[in-house]
């Protein structure tokens, strides 16, 4: 039990695949122009984390060592065509807003990194965690990123006004050079706190 528990602590904290990784940066740039995009991007690549470690775990007896990565991709493509086929049929809306990056999570290198560095070494109960503990992870980071670049860029929370009338956006927050800035402080204030515990 410990090692699961180790292994979810991993993913949201000590190896996180955001800000500690520094992985996945794609989505995390791209997606994150609201705090909604981000949640939803981090819960897509969950479910597909959890499942293809799973499958992967299962299967790495089956699986020859020179053909792994194929398969690896096969298997994730697997699974990213059926969660955008969920989402293109019950929630149409997130499916358009997230779009091109849905299919991109097949080469995301954090499943592929995870699915190299765990699962296709380890049981599938553990493996199961680790994706859990490195896709919550992966969805605090988007969140957060996306919290404040809304909040700062367009004056809303989950597409609710919190910014007080007077208050000018600042558009820039909702472009590409506020991801950047965004990631930057979040990466210096972490390292920070991080250098100050040793």
């Amino acid at each position: 039990m410990s090692k699961l528990v180790e292994r979810l602590k991993a993913g949201l904290v000590t190896d996180n695949p955001t800000f500690v990784q520094v992985l996945g940066m794609c989505p995390t740039l791209a997606v994150t122009t609201s705090a909604t995009n981000g949640f939803a991007m981090g819960l897509t690549t969950t479910a597909v984390l959890m499942c293809s470690n799973f499958a992967i775990s299962l299967l790495r007896k089956v699986i020859p060592n020179k053909i792994r990565i194929p398969a690896f991709i096969v298997i994730i493509a697997s699974f990213v065509t059926m969660i955008e086929l969920l989402l293109k049929a019950y929630m149409l809306d997130l499916y358009n807003t997230l779009g091109l990056f849905i299919p991109l999570i097949v080469v995301n290198c954090i499943i592929l990194g995870r699915a190299e560095a765990y699962a296709f070494k380890n049981g599938p109960i553990s493996s199961i965690f680790d994706g859990l503990g490195m896709g919550l992870g992966f969805t605090a980071s988007l969140t957060v990123i996306g919290i404040i670049r809304e909040v700062l860029g367009v004056g809303e929370l989950f597409g609710i006004r919190v910014m007080p009338a007077y208050y000018t956006p600042a558009i820039i927050m909702i472009l590409a050079p506020g991801a950047f800035f965004t990631l930057a402080i979040l990466m210096a204030i972490l390292n920070t706190l991080k250098a100050k515990k040793h």
